[in-house]
């Protein structure tokens, strides 16, 4: 479906739907995700390459943070496009004080519906909703 390049929403939503197949891409390959996001014969759009950039530069927080919530399930346990989408999320929360709390709550949602399981749903907005609440209190 078009959109309007100047409708932030549908573009953001463009560029995370990019990020996530790159960070997947990466993950899956246990490539270093700026290298295969340099591999793009275009290079994506300007909030693609700092959500992806963002989670490569801190995935080790990132992790750190996803397995203190996750109860139980360590991230080498988890479905790849979950651990990818949860980890976006988590970024957006603790690197982007512009991006709204409910845009990067619903967005997940509605991404991993789109890319997984009902059950992977529950789960991922669950572990995300929670960090949310101790990095934006209250949001």
């Amino acid at each position: 479906m078009p959109h309007n390049p100047g409708d932030a929403i549908g573009s953001r939503r463009e560029a995370r739907e990019t990020a996530l197949g790159l960070l997947y891409a990466a993950h899956t390959r246990d490539a270093d995700p700026l290298e295969v996001m340099e591999e793009q014969p275009i290079p994506p759009e300007p909030y693609t390459i700092q959500l992806v950039e963002g989670v490569a530069n801190h995935i080790q927080e990132l992790d750190d943070l996803i397995g203190s919530y996750s109860e139980g399930w360590s991230t080498g346990r988890m479905p790849a496009i979950d651990l990818t989408l949860i980890r976006m999320a988590i970024y957006e929360l603790a690197h982007q004080p512009d991006v709204p709390t409910p845009a990067v709550l619903s967005e997940v949602v509605e991404l991993v519906g789109e890319y997984s399981t009902e059950k992977s749903g529950r789960f991922v907005n669950g572990v995300v909703a929670r960090i949310a609440e101790e990095l934006r209190p209250g949001a």
